[in-house]
C-alpha cells in the first residue's frame, strides 16, 4: 500500500513537470488587478468578462469565515487534461482568480461586502506562480502587494452575533506553504473529486465539469469521477466521509507523503488508508506545546484527548493547525472532526 501511495504522489510531480512543456499564451504581469481585464462594469461586482469562468468545490479551505469567488482563465484553443485523483493538468498561461470577501450580514447578502484580496495562481513558464493583490478601502481596485497585510474585520455571523477580527493577507512566499508538492507549486482546488458538482451558471445549473467539457475547457468528464460530499451537507455522506473530506481539503495538501509536513507521519489526504498514519493511535513525532501533553494525534472515542482537534481549537500560532490563514477558530469544523472521532470504535 505505501509503495502505490508513493508512487501517486511521484506522478503527480510528473504530470505537473510534463505540463510545463505544453506551449500556450504568456502571462503578462499588472501592477493593478484592472489591468487584467478580468472583470468588466464596477470592479467590486466581479462580473467576469468574456473567458473568465467562475468554479466552486464541494468542500472548500477554511479561512477565517471569509467567503470566496473562484474564477479560471485559460488560453484560447487549449484545454485541461484531466486526472481521476490529482489536479488537473493545466496549460501554460491558465490564470486562476480567488477573491476573499465578507459580506456585511451573513444572514443576508444583500446587504453588501468587503473584498480584502485577490489571490492569482499563474502557470508560467517556469511553473505556477502566486500574485497577492489587497483590495483598496474605498473597493474600486486592489493593488499588487507581495508583502501581505493585517486588517481589522467586522461583520455580522449567521447566527447574528456581530463579530471583529483580524484577518492576515498572507505574503507572497507564504502562498508556496500550502501549495507545495515535492519540490513544485501547484494548485490545490482544482481536481476532479473537488469539481464535480453543479454550479448555477447564467444559462442555468449543470455539473461543472460537463460545463468544462461542452465549452472545450477539459478534455473529458468520466462517468466514474469521484466526487467529495459537502463537509457540512449530511445529505452528501455520512460523518466520516465528511470528515475525511474537510481533513482533504484543510490539511491534506500538506499532510501527504510528498507534502511540506510529510515528516510528521501524520497523512490527511483523502486516499490515506493505514490508520496509523492518519493519526489514530499514533503519538507525535514531537512533544512540546504543540502536542498539548496528549499522546496521540487521534485518540478513538476520545476527541478531548486528540492532538489533532487540541490544535484545531486553539488560536495560539505556535500551536495553531493550519500555520497560514487561521486567525478564527472554525467551531462547525471543529464540530465535525469531534463527531468523527467520538464514533470511532475504542
Amino acid at each position: 500500500m505505501r509503495t502505490a501511495v508513493v508512487s501517486f504522489f511521484v506522478t503527480v510531480a510528473m504530470i505537473v513537470m510534463e505540463s510545463w512543456r505544453i506551449p500556450s499564451e504568456t502571462f503578462e504581469f499588472k501592477d493593478k488587478l484592472s489591468d487584467y481585464g478580468f472583470f468588466q462594469g464596477k470592479m467590486s461586482d466581479l462580473k467576469p468578462a468574456d473567458g473568465v469562468v467562475p468554479y466552486d468545490l464541494n468542500t472548500s479551505l477554511f479561512s477565517n469565515y471569509a467567503e470566496k469567488l473562484r474564477f479560471i482563465k485559460l488560453p484560447k484553443g487549449v484545454k485541461a487534461i484531466y486526472n481521476d485523483s490529482v489536479v488537473f493538468d493545466f496549460p501554460i498561461g491558465t490564470v486562476f482568480i480567488k477573491n476573499f470577501y465578507y459580506p456585511a450580514d451573513f444572514r443576508n447578502h444583500e446587504k453588501g461586502r468587503k473584498i480584502l484580496e485577490t489571490r492569482l495562481l499563474v502557470h508560467e513558464e517556469k511553473g505556477w506562480t502566486a500574485y497577492p493583490y489587497i483590495w483598496d478601502d474605498e473597493q474600486t481596485d486592489a493593488d499588487y502587494d507581495p508583502a501581505g497585510e493585517t486588517k481589522s474585520i467586522q461583520y455580522i455571523s449567521a447566527s447574528g452575533k456581530k463579530v471583529k477580527a483580524t484577518y492576515v493577507i498572507p505574503n507572497k512566499n507564504q502562498c508556496k506553504g500550502c501549495h507545495v508538492r515535492g519540490q513544485s507549486m501547484v494548485p490545490i482546488g482544482p481536481a476532479a473529486r473537488h469539481l464535480n458538482k453543479d454550479f448555477l451558471y447564467p444559462e442555468g445549473s449543470k455539473n461543472q465539469l460537463s460545463y468544462w467539457v461542452e465549452t472545450k475547457m477539459l478534455d473529458r468528464y468520466p462517468s466514474n469521477t469521484p466526487r467529495l460530499p459537502v463537509w457540512n451537507d449530511p445529505s452528501t455522506g455520512d460523518v466520516a466521509s465528511r470528515a475525511r473530506a474537510y481533513l482533504d481539503v484543510n490539511c491534506g495538501n500538506c499532510h501527504n507523503r510528498l507534502g511540506p509536513a510529510s515528516t510528521s507521519g501524520l497523512f490527511l489526504d483523502v486516499y490515506e488508508e493505514e490508520k496509523n498514519h492518519l493519526g489514530v493511535n499514533k503519538s507525535p513525532v514531537a512533544a512540546g506545546r504543540g502536542a498539548g501533553d496528549l499522546n496521540f494525534d487521534i485518540t478513538p472515542g476520545q476527541p478531548q484527548n486528540s492532538i489533532l482537534v487540541f490544535r484545531m481549537k486553539t488560536n495560539d500560532p505556535a500551536i495553531a493547525m493550519p500555520e497560514i490563514g487561521r486567525e478564527q477558530v472554525h467551531q462547525e469544523g471543529v464540530s465535525l472532526i469531534e463527531e468523527w472521532i467520538r464514533k470511532m470504535p475504542r
